[in-house]
């Protein structure tokens, strides 16, 4: 998969330092998958909640933080919209982020 606003990932690093490497960590298993379909990718994280438009919810660092995307399976695209703490995810409507 090709992640796409990465650069959204880096701005919340110095915020949130410890999340950093299991951010980079999931960005490496994301580029490196073929994902096809909502399906593929609950196979690989089991954990990893569903929402419509395409988007999964990711739990990064034991579920210390959320990082949503959006995917493009046809184009093998994912699409970095919002990564939060989990404190703060309620604050969010992860549907329209």
């Amino acid at each position: 998969m090709r992640i796409i606003a990465r650069g959204t990932l880096r701005d919340f690093w110095p915020l949130y330092p410890d999340a950093q490497e299991p951010v980079k960590a999931w960005c490496q298993e994301a580029k490196n998958a073929e994902w096809s379909s909502l399906h593929e990718i609950k196979k690989m994280y089991r954990s990893a909640s569903i929402i419509g438009d395409n988007r999964v919810i990711f739990n990064i660092a034991g579920n210390k933080y959320r990082l949503i995307v959006k995917f493009n399976y046809e184009f093998g695209i994912g699409y970095i919209r919002f990564v939060v703490s989990h404190a703060d995810y309620d604050k969010i409507d992860a549907e329209s982020v």
